[in-house]
């Protein structure tokens, strides 16, 4: 079994002074459709498979890290799941609440005031829609800074199409390259036996389907689905006695930009731009080093703006990177490789699913849809980076074998 860099290793990305932190376990629970099982048992059910998953004992678990669910998350998830964990975190800053709770998971180990933090996630958003247990909403809320924009009627998918038209306009981005991040999702998505949706589209496809929200129609936004997962992180000392092998956290970086759209001094700039400038200068690696990007994906335009942000390619150039089958498992940066949110599922705060994602690539575990490099072997780095509320903020954690 592989151990631990040493505290002197100079490999890049080692962390600074402190223990090393590895991903152990990582799991799915039943995702899709599901309409039988409540958040809290797919919360349970992913848990339970992650813990298998690293091998270890669930005595080892005493950190726990939740959002989403319940009065007091995540005090009720811990006492649903049998734990009393001496380190929480109930961090809630939308879909890259999962990076930046996994940064915070990984400084407390590195620190000593965890050994083993759980981030665990479990949503029935479609099931409940479904059931009529709850409707959906056009915004967050009318409180705050948020009631000088709610009486204009703006959803949030809305704030999204605005950001993607001034990006067109700025910048000649077309429709069909926004459409093309989703047929190289779907495509991505047709060897995962996770994914909710695996036929294949075209961009005219994409084009021809019922406007939601201009200049996004149907297959430019994200599915709704069921589902949950988990990711169990641990200190260095843990790793030998763990079932497969470890996956590093190098870095990781948070930014939160805005709340308010008028707020917002750039709509072609997404927060990633500062999170992952940070996580890449905290892990000692460059974007030119990464062989896989997991990539928040409610929208097109996320994965787009989110890969020149993240330094794949200039700024205004995101239109003709992606359109070259560039995000596909057999393309130079493979992107979003189980589908994404656009294909596989999208339960809700969907960021803890890319952490799974590029574990699994990481370690060769991704079956049919395995990434390989052009000597054949599996990636050794690999980029997650979530995206908050809209574009309100931002964690990136860079992660290597």
């Amino acid at each position: 079994m592989p151990t631990a860099p040493s505290s002197t290793s100079t490999r890049p990305g080692t962390r600074g002074p402190g223990r090393k932190v590895a991903v152990v376990g990582v799991a799915l629970s039943d995702c899709g459709r599901v309409d039988e099982a409540t958040p809290y048992a797919l919360h349970a059910q992913a848990a339970r498979r992650a813990l298998a998953d690293s091998g270890l004992g669930r005595d080892v678990i005493d950190g726990i890290a939740s959002a989403g669910l319940g009065t007091l998350a995540p005090v009720e998830v811990a006492e649903y799941l049998g734990l009393a964990p001496r380190w929480a975190d109930s961090t809630s800053v939308g879909g890259s609440t999962w990076e930046v709770m996994a940064a915070h998971a990984a400084d407390a180990i590195a620190a000593g005031r965890a050994n083993a933090v759980l981030l665990v996630y479990g949503s029935t958003a479609r099931a409940d829609i479904k059931a009529k247990r709850r409707t959906s909403n056009l915004s967050f809320g009318a409180r705050g800074p948020l009631q000088f924009e709610v009486p204009y009627g703006h959803s949030l998918i809305a704030k999204y199409a605005m950001a993607a038209r001034r990006h067109m306009h700025e910048y000649g981005t077309t429709l069909e390259q926004l459409a093309s991040v989703a047929v190289q999702a779907r495509a991505n998505a047709a060897t995962n036996p996770d994914a909710m949706f695996r036929d294949p589209i075209t961009v005219d496809e994409v084009l021809s389907g019922p406007m939601i929200a201009d200049p996004f129609t149907k297959l430019h936004c994200c599915i709704r689905s069921d589902g949950g997962c988990a990711v169990l992180l641990a200190a260095e000392e843990y790793v030998r006695d763990c079932a497969s092998e470890p996956v590093w956290v190098l870095g990781a970086g948070e930014h939160v930009s805005h709340t308010t759209m008028s707020e917002w001094d750039d709509f072609t700039v997404s927060p990633a731009a500062v999170s992952g400038r940070i996580a890449f200068e905290r892990a000692g690696v460059r974007p030119a080093d990464i062989d896989i990007a997991e990539i928040y994906d409610a929208f097109t335009y996320m994965t787009l703006v989110t890969l020149e942000d993240l330094g794949f390619c200039e700024k205004g150039e995101g239109g003709s990177f992606v359109e070259k089958g560039r995000l596909l498992r057999d393309g130079e940066l493979p992107t979003n490789t189980d589908g994404g949110g656009l294909s596989a599922q999208h339960p809700g705060m969907r960021g803890l699913f890319l952490l799974v994602e590029a574990v699994r690539q990481l370690r060769g575990q991704a079956g049919e849809g395995q990434v390989r490099r052009a000597d054949g072997s599996v990636p050794e780095l690999a980029v997650a980076s979530g995206t908050g509320g809209w574009f309100c903020s931002s964690g990136t954690v860079i992660l290597g074998r």
